[in-house]
């Protein structure tokens, strides 16, 4: 005797998942791309018969792979910072997930645990600094016992303790705040020049730029263009690869980026390219010398 078991349809308000080996390849194959592996992109292209594929490359947007991976992280963190009852925990993740955590259930259910405890341990607080309160109020109010002044000591301290922990929501005023326009894709990565009031970004447009937010400056805030190139054919085009990594060096006179072409280039405060580095494996940002 066979039998088979349906699952109930979902709720019509649910949206079904459709993931298909096509639309996985082809983001894979986008990554390898936006990330300089040129000849692995090729083999793998060839080998998972994208060009075979319907999907329309145009509307795929930079870094997608990532972007639906950061999503996946945060709907795992989500999970565990959720009660069973469906509500939230009160407090924040004890430390962040890494990719490789949050496909191992053990390290999540290691996560989900820590925060039960932490949770227990905060209703226990809770439940003393309630406890001293009340044996505070019914205490005689001429200081009669020396132990009665420990407790209302204690209490205070739990009660300081407590008031510190609360994380309110802060408001920063529209006119404390300052909108810098120019980029033509997300930004990725701000630093600040260590002794002047220059802030360097880096984008998916292939630039990194130079903002000075000088206050006494009488224009608004003026900007240097990065532009980063590469040699085809004899001359300079865009290399068209994301700038995901900047610092500046402890003086503030120069300013390091890291681009998917491959390149590490180093750059004056002025926005003049001195260097630039191939094959970078590693660079010390805190050595940088003029």
């Amino acid at each position: 005797v066979s039998s088979t078991f349906q699952q109930p349809p979902p709720p019509s308000r649910w949206a079904k998942m459709s993931i298909t080996s096509d639309e996985v390849n082809f983001l894979v194959y986008r990554y390898l791309q936006e990330s300089g592996f040129t000849h692995s992109a090729f083999t793998f292209g060839i080998e998972s018969h994208i060009s075979q594929s319907n999907i329309n490359g145009t509307l795929v947007p930079p870094a997608a792979l990532i972007s639906i991976l950061q999503k996946g992280l945060q709907y795992v963190e989500a999970e565990i910072s959720i009660n069973e009852d469906g509500t939230v925990f009160d407090g924040r993740p004890i430390e962040s997930l890494s990719l490789i955590d949050a496909v191992m259930p053990d390290v999540v259910q290691t996560r989900q645990q820590a925060f039960r405890d932490k949770l227990a341990q905060q209703h226990a607080t809770c439940a003393v600094s309630a406890s001293t309160s009340g044996n505070q109020s019914n205490a005689p109010k001429n200081g009669e016992a020396t132990v009665n002044g420990e407790e209302n000591g204690t209490h205070n301290m739990n009660n300081h303790s407590e008031a510190m922990e609360v994380d309110g929501d802060v408001e920063i005023p529209a006119n404390k705040s300052t909108v810098l326009r120019g980029h033509e894709s997300e930004v990725f990565i701000c630093a600040w020049n260590p002794v002047s009031d220059l802030l360097a970004s880096g984008s998916g447009d292939s630039t990194a730029r130079i903002w000075n937010l000088n206050e006494n400056n009488s224009s608004s805030s003026t900007q240097l263009v990065l532009r980063h190139c590469i040699r085809e054919g004899g001359q300079d085009v865009p290399s068209n690869k994301d700038v995901t990594s900047l610092d500046w060096n402890s003086e503030g006179t120069l300013l390091a980026t890291g681009s998917y072409d491959g390149f590490a280039r180093i750059w004056t405060k002025d926005g003049t390219s001195s260097i630039t580095v191939t094959h970078c494996v590693s660079l010390k940002l805190h050595c940088l010398h003029k």
